[in-house]
């Protein structure tokens, strides 16, 4: 499982590290001295999530996936693609590459309407895609121990090689449904 997710890691560097603009005097990550501006994505109705890492602004959407008819896409649920804010900011399709080993989700539906969501690359992380109280579809996970609304993940990458980057930590962001408040965690993988 560990090589899985190193290997998300080195295919999420190199499909992203070249020719980027830097900007060392802000970041909403979160660390201190970070060079790269990580913008929140514009809202939308259908958002479960999203993910940002180092080395650049390019983001990883995850958006509940919707037939023409409004309905829940049952074959696959989560629709997932990037904003490329390093380049014009426009909306790109992942490659096969992507979807099959580093971003993309396997989903299982459940028993109850509601759906195992895994990361194809790190299958440790358990989600849950179901409708929460407010009657909306959102991603469930266990944060902190604590069973949140997922919002966002981070990872931080450090250095390390294409095989082996150093990942130094993935920052997961959430809302607790009872009291709206925000839940971050970290854990290396």
């Amino acid at each position: 499982m560990r090589l899985s997710f190193l290997f998300l890691i080195s295919l999420i560097s190199i499909t992203t590290a070249y020719g980027y603009p830097r900007n060392p005097d802000k970041s909403t990550n979160g660390d201190k001295g970070a060079n790269v501006v990580y913008p929140v994505p514009p809202t939308s109705p259908e958002r479960l999530f999203y993910v940002q890492r180092t080395p650049n602004s390019n983001t990883i959407l995850y958006d509940l996936n919707l037939n023409s008819d409004g309905k829940l896409n049952t074959e696959q649920p989560v629709k997932v693609y990037w904003i490329k804010y390093n380049e014009r900011g426009q909306r790109e399709e992942l490659n096969y590459i992507q979807r099959k080993f580093a971003y993309g989700l396997n989903a299982k539906e459940l028993n109850n309407g509601s759906y195992d969501i895994r990361f194809v690359s790190y299958k440790k992380f358990p989600l849950t895609l179901m409708k929460g109280e407010d009657g909306k579809y959102h991603i469930f996970a266990s944060i902190a121990k604590k069973q949140v609304i997922l919002n966002r993940i981070f990872v931080k990458i450090e250095g390390g090689s294409f095989w082996i980057p150093n990942v130094l930590y993935v920052e997961v962001k959430g809302t607790d449904p009872e009291t709206g408040k925000e839940i971050v965690d970290r854990f290396k993988p």
